[in-house]
């Protein structure tokens, strides 16, 4: 499966790859992007097969967030002339702002392994992710304040609750680049690679790693990690409580428990399709 902007492979082992494959233009975005990126994520998500996502891209660069020559170029979108067009941008921001919420709202993890710039747009993407991985020469920006703007699809929101409030607020009134080695310090990132090829073996590993794991089990401890992120720890008990309730299935859990008794993987059913409404 492809679309124009990324390439989508649905892998046997439960792992689902989109690579960003617009290496020329270091993977920058266009606002088609969006709606592209969430019809996939939602894609996978309601057939229930995949049980990571994996993001990664081709060329130097993860991504140089969107083009600049979207800003230039005139959109309807952008007009913020009058009352009636500035809550028009309210509305059509917030449905950019989805595509990539879906990220955060599927069942499965998504994992990012990011290369070269992240930057812009990109960076919110990522943020968006359950874990990020990179490689030595990655660098992270959160480019928008260099073109008089504040990031608006999530990073300002996401990033104070990945690393140190500090260090996102230097980030976004700076702009400055946080590289490699700071982004592992501050935990943006589980691990840096010497390369890309070390990186998109890592993280691949890391996708099998989880895709091995219950499904159910996995949808279920995004669920409550998600949750506990912005409710009390009083509250997240109480959910989790529900969450438990729902999930609790003590065949599943035989199967794990025979599988990692005898050192073999596990065969997990996958999770129930969701049916369109």
């Amino acid at each position: 499966m492809s679309e124009s902007f990324f390439s989508l492979e649905a892998r046997d082992d439960g792992v689902a790859l989109l690579t960003l494959n617009r290496p020329e233009r270091m993977n920058t975005m266009t606002p088609a992007f969006f709606p592209a990126l969430r019809d996939a994520v939602q894609r996978l998500d309601a057939e229930g097969r995949t049980r990571v996502l994996l993001i990664q891209s081709s060329g130097k660069h993860f991504s140089a967030g969107m083009a600049l020559d979207v800003f230039a170029g005139g959109m309807a979108i952008l007009d913020t002339s009058s009352a009636r067009r500035r809550l028009a941008f309210q509305d059509g921001l917030r449905q950019l702002m989805r595509c990539f919420d879906v990220l955060e709202q599927a069942r499965f993890p998504v994992v990012a392994a990011i290369q070269g710039a992240c930057v812009g747009g990109a960076l919110d993407l990522a943020a968006a992710c359950d874990i990020r991985v990179c490689s030595a020469d990655a660098f992270f920006t959160v480019q928008e304040i260099h073109i008089g703007m504040a990031a608006d699809l999530g990073v300002l929101q996401r990033l104070p609750k990945i690393v140190p409030p500090g260090v996102a607020r230097e980030m976004a009134y700076t702009g400055d680049r946080l590289c490699a080695d700071r982004a592992l310090a501050a935990g943006l990132v589980n691990a840096v690679l010497p390369d890309a090829a070390a990186l998109q073996a890592h993280a691949l590993v890391l996708a099998q790693s989880i895709a091995a794991k219950s499904p159910l089990a996995v949808a279920g401890s995004k669920a409550a990690i998600h949750y506990a992120v912005d409710h009390p720890t009083a509250d997240a008990l109480q959910q989790m409580t529900l969450l438990q309730s729902a999930i609790f299935d003590i065949d599943e859990m035989a199967r794990a428990i025979a599988a990692w008794q005898a050192k073999s993987a596990a065969e997990f059913d996958p999770l129930a399709p969701v049916a369109p409404v």
